[in-house]
């Protein structure tokens, strides 16, 4: 279960929210009762699986081609 704090109380309580994310707890950053951020342990991120979600992406038959000068040149 994660730990609320209220952002208005963040500098007081810094060293309480680092201490329980050091060991392994999530904190809920509140701005009053709207939740703005999340601070989680640290750790490696997970493993990229390359071909997971083959055929999701369609590109256009000519993606590759050279963009137009106009486009270089700012105009619409």
């Amino acid at each position: 279960m994660a730990t609320a704090i209220d952002i208005r109380d963040l500098p007081v309580r810094l060293e309480e929210a680092l201490a329980l994310v050091t060991a392994g707890r999530e904190v809920v950053l509140l701005d009053g009762p709207t939740p703005c951020a999340r601070l989680v342990p640290y750790g490696p991120a997970p493993p990229r699986v390359a071909g997971l979600h083959a055929g999701v992406i369609q590109p256009a038959p000519d993606f590759d081609a050279p963009l137009p000068d106009d486009f270089w040149a700012g105009q619409p």
